[in-house]
């Protein structure tokens, strides 16, 4: 090779590197303006299906469950993390639910370590609650809002050793009350339920407020409109889908 070929490739491999590392900072600049959210939720974040036996059931598809139509509807700029378990409750241990190992169905313990899973994060909405108003629990609705303030605490305290991520924004939704309840087994399960449900919405909001948490009552969208009046039909799941979207791009415009 000549030495008008060499500096010829090196001038080439030059503006290769430099493409590569005007590349590079073009892709780290996009995920840096991306908005993270982590949806921490039970069974309507899931996407359980509601069905005349009450369980066991199935799961909508991704498209139709709420984040999914969320993700949809905010489109580019924006990406959804998923933590969803049937039958999580705000901060107590079921006894009913051995098989679920390590923190369970106690949604405070696993919260820490969901949000240091997903860091960066900008927004952690949390949809909880509903498992707390089993008759088993004998919880009051101040006490599920109580709850609820401990999750939101522990979003906002969040933060991953070794890492220099700001701790994440909070949405708390208060999931609609809860319908007419049927087979037997759900009215059992939640007996008392649905007058505590109905109540829910002023003890969230009150708990948010003080946490400087952002707060949507659920009930405003949809009604609990499944047939076993604990979970939501492709409707319901829709409507919530778009209306928390509408809000989250209130939250991080």
């Amino acid at each position: 090779m000549n030495r008008r070929s060499l500096l010829g490739a090196t001038a080439a491999l030059g503006l290769f590197a430099s493409a590569l590392t005007t590349s590079a900072e073009t892709a780290a600049a996009a995920d840096t303006a991306t908005k993270r959210i982590m949806l921490y939720g039970d069974s309507n974040t899931w996407g359980f299906i509601p069905i005349k036996e009450g369980a066991p059931s199935t799961r909508y598809p991704a498209d139709v469950r709420w984040p999914g139509v969320r993700q949809a509807k905010l489109g580019n700029g924006y990406e959804v993390v998923v933590e969803a378990l049937n039958g999580r409750t705000t901060d107590l241990a079921d006894p009913t639910a051995p098989q679920v190992s390590g923190a369970g169905l106690d949604g405070a313990a696993y919260l820490p370590a969901a949000i240091a899973g997903h860091v960066p994060l900008d927004l952690v909405v949390i949809m909880l609650g509903t498992n707390d108003l089993k008759a088993m629990f004998k919880r009051s609705p101040q006490d599920i809002a109580s709850g609820v303030g401990k999750l939101v605490h522990l979003a906002q305290a969040a933060g991953e050793v070794g890492t220099d991520y700001p701790a994440p924004k909070v949405l708390v939704l208060c999931p609609p009350p809860l319908g007419p309840l049927a087979p037997q087994m759900f009215a059992d399960l939640f007996a008392g339920g649905i007058e505590k449900s109905k109540e829910l919405p002023s003890h969230y909001q009150a708990v948010a407020t003080a946490a400087g948490a952002e707060f949507l009552d659920l009930g405003t969208l949809t009604p609990t409109d499944g047939m076993d009046g604990v979970h939501l039909t492709a409707a319901g799941q829709r409507a919530i889908g778009e209306g928390v979207a509408e809000r989250v791009k209130k939250i991080l415009p």
